[in-house]
């Protein structure tokens, strides 16, 4: 039986821990397929009594994820956006909720939808030239899957204002200053790390982790759950503005937007 039900995720398993690459050429960007069966993979793995760990990557060189593909908001069509914002929500809170641990292995640029599913890991390594940045707002969008709650809950606020608000892109030595990653190791190093950490989670109960897992979110879960839903809600309320259009267009057709402020 595979695992996977998309091939822009490949699964492999190595002893207790279940690597999975985003594969999509050739930014590695989510979309309507990879995204359920990001959600369908966790829940799979959830069942597998010999997996306790996850270790996420992307293939390639360049990047572990661009995010979403924007052409698929070009024409400010309401429903798409709501099913994307759907699909997003789903899959990283899925992910976010693995019963093992889960660590993102960071091996380039992870931008917007691609910082998101590193964020919804337990744990983030990146190498020292990966870039990572929340840059939605750009072109008049913003982060519908998790950004604007895990980002704060990491960083603290006045980052997360410099990353959303201000567009700020970070380097990875400043990720880790932060406290957005905690660890960054050199080009090429990241997945061998994240594998070695997965190996430590071997060597405990599952059992345990799963619990011990369960209580280090519980606080943080109660607070974030009604800003998820507001991330998707407000996610298609942009889609009723002009700025929603002109920026995403205006990024395909590599120009400076014009805002209209509505």
């Amino acid at each position: 039986m595979s695992l996977s039900t998309s091939e822009k995720l490949k699964v492999e398993l190595r002893g207790h821990t279940a690597l999975v690459t985003i594969d999509n050429p050739g930014a590695n960007t989510w979309d309507t397929e990879s995204l359920p069966a990001l959600k369908n993979l966790v829940e799979k793995l959830n069942d597998e009594k010999k997996v306790y760990a996850l270790v996420l990557t992307g293939a390639g060189e360049k990047f572990f994820s661009a995010g979403a593909d924007l052409k698929l908001f070009a024409d400010g069509d309401p429903i798409t956006a709501g099913n994307m914002a759907q699909f997003f929500g789903e899959a990283f809170e899925a992910l976010a909720d693995f019963r093992g641990v889960s660590i993102a292995a960071i091996n380039g640029f992870a931008m917007g939808g691609g910082l998101e599913a590193a964020m919804a890991c337990d744990i983030r390594i990146a190498e020292e030239q990966a870039q990572m940045a929340l840059p939605e707002a750009k072109v008049g969008l913003l982060p519908c899957a998790g950004g604007t709650q895990r980002l704060s809950w990491l960083v603290g606020e006045g980052w997360a204002k410099r990353m959303i608000l201000c567009g700020e892109r970070i380097n990875a030595s400043t990720a880790e200053r932060i406290g957005l990653v905690e660890e960054v190791v050199g080009k090429g190093e990241a997945l061998e790390r994240a594998l070695a950490l997965a190996e430590q989670v071997g060597e405990q109960s599952p059992t345990s982790i799963a619990f011990c897992k369960r209580l280090v979110h519980s606080g943080r879960n109660t607070v974030l759950a009604a800003g998820l839903q507001g991330e998707r809600d407000m996610f298609i309320e942009l889609f009723s503005t002009q700025d929603q259009t002109e920026g995403v267009n205006a990024f395909l057709e590599k120009r400076k937007p014009v805002w209209k402020n509505g």
